[in-house]
């Protein structure tokens, strides 16, 4: 099974480092037109999301929260992308 064609790795479809990490809206919207049938969104970042996009948002803690174990490097870098990413999120 190959792996789903990626657009451009440009300021259009993805955020720097900085920004919190991560794909734009736009670089969802160039995947998903490379990939017909992806189900690729962008990260839930309101303050109170309900139902399918909180539980989006708890799947997303939990996940990275196990990534922060396995990199321990990551984890005490507060600029890591790991870490601007949670924060993006609000983890």
């Amino acid at each position: 099974m190959s792996k789903g064609e990626m657009p451009p790795r440009n300021k259009k479809n993805f955020r720097p480092t900085k920004a919190g990490a991560g794909m734009t809206e736009a670089g969802v919207k160039a995947y998903r037109r490379k990939n017909p049938g992806s189900k690729l969104q962008t990260a839930v970042t309101e303050d109170n999301p309900t139902g399918k996009r909180a539980a989006r948002r708890k799947s997303y803690c939990a996940r990275s929260a196990g990534q922060m174990k396995d990199f321990p490097e990551a984890a005490k870098d507060p600029n890591s992308r790991l870490r601007q990413a949670r924060r993006r999120w609000k983890c």
